[in-house]
């Protein structure tokens, strides 16, 4: 079986991502069953979860697979990420051992980890799902690292086009919320890189200092152009980038810039508890109809009010339950057998 990786959704070609997309939505109509019988995904989580492990957790089940779960420094070792680090301290594995062996043991191998260390050049590498993918033999996908969450980002686009049906050229807004701390910008980058893959008009609207890493910015801006979208930037404004939305992706996320400065990005964020998505802005989207969308989960009253996350236009839970759809087609194209219409 020849490895491939799934580490960030434009790494692969369009093409394959909408043969992603049509499976997943065979799969959704209940029209495949099996194909992952005796096979094996291990999953290393970092940080915590529970839509991703419950989803990936579920779709193997399903399609009669099974997965083991590991927390490191909780029921299994402590691992050490650096590269000719001397071990003599807290961590008793390194990670290179832990890919290694987890590729003989399991047909995939996914991996959560979130940005670590205090400086934002470093962490923006990525090194440790890239460690994964280079050390296991067997197929590692990305369940959510400092850079990307493909995973999310093929559901949103499933979800997007369930909603909106034809998608080129309608306006999806990304719409930075208040948190009481830092996120990462792994879920706000994949997801307005998404929109942009479909061709669709990217609004980022963000406080001054909460821009996104430059060098997702000037991506995000490419594939737009390359599929006949467009992006603009908003600054300092959310109502004038609701306007005439069909889409809003609310997401909080904190400063590259004041990366591993907690003091002074927590003063940057204190005065803009206003980045909320409320009902009163929801009405200057298209017709007061569209659709709001989070990776959940979610600080009710603080990213997006009561009123709007249990309304009719947030398509939220839709949007979680095609993780799971998303993600038993991926696991079919990566390690499955038997399943017609697959490559």
């Amino acid at each position: 079986m020849t490895k491939r990786d799934f580490l960030a959704l434009e790494d692969w070609e369009p093409a394959e991502v909408e043969e992603l997309l049509a499976l997943a939505g065979r799969i959704k109509r209940g029209e495949v069953s099996g194909g992952l019988e005796k096979r094996v995904l291990a999953m290393v989580f970092m940080d915590p979860s529970l839509r991703t492990r419950t989803s990936f957790e579920t779709a193997m089940f399903l399609h009669g697979g099974h997965a083991v779960v590991l927390e490191p420094g909780k029921g299994s070792w402590t691992l050490e990420t650096e590269p000719g680090a001397v071990m003599d301290g807290a961590s008793v594995e390194h990670i290179v051992d832990a890919a290694r062996v987890l590729g003989r043991y399991a047909d995939a191998l996914g991996v959560r980890s979130f940005p670590r260390g205090s400086d934002w050049a470093v962490a923006r590498q990525d090194a440790i799902i890239k460690s994964f993918a280079r050390h296991c033999e067997k197929p590692v996908i990305n369940l959510e690292s400092a850079r990307r969450h493909p995973c999310q980002a093929l559901a949103d686009t499933m979800t997007l086009r369930e909603k909106l049906g034809s998608v080129e050229g309608k306006r999806f807004v990304l719409s930075w919320a208040w948190h009481p701390k830092a996120l990462p910008t792994a879920v706000p980058a994949s997801a307005a890189l998404a929109a942009a893959r479909l061709g669709m008009e990217i609004v980022i609207a963000r406080p001054e200092g909460f821009q996104l890493d430059p060098e997702d910015s000037a991506l995000i801006r490419k594939i737009a152009q390359e599929a006949g979208g467009e992006l603009v930037h908003i600054i300092d404004d959310p109502d004038e980038a609701l306007v005439g939305a069909d889409a809003v992706y609310v997401k909080s996320w904190g400063s590259v810039k004041l990366y591993g400065k907690p003091e002074e990005e927590a003063e940057l964020r204190a005065g803009l508890r206003d980045w909320r998505l409320t009902a009163p802005r929801l009405r200057s989207t298209r017709g007061g109809k569209g659709i709001v969308m989070h990776c959940l989960p979610v600080r009710r009253n603080v990213e997006i009010d009561d009123q709007v996350l249990d309304g009719p236009n947030s398509v939220v839970v839709d949007q979680a339950e095609n993780r799971l759809h998303a993600q038993r087609a991926l696991l079919l194209e990566l390690i499955g057998e038997g399943v017609s219409g697959k490559r």
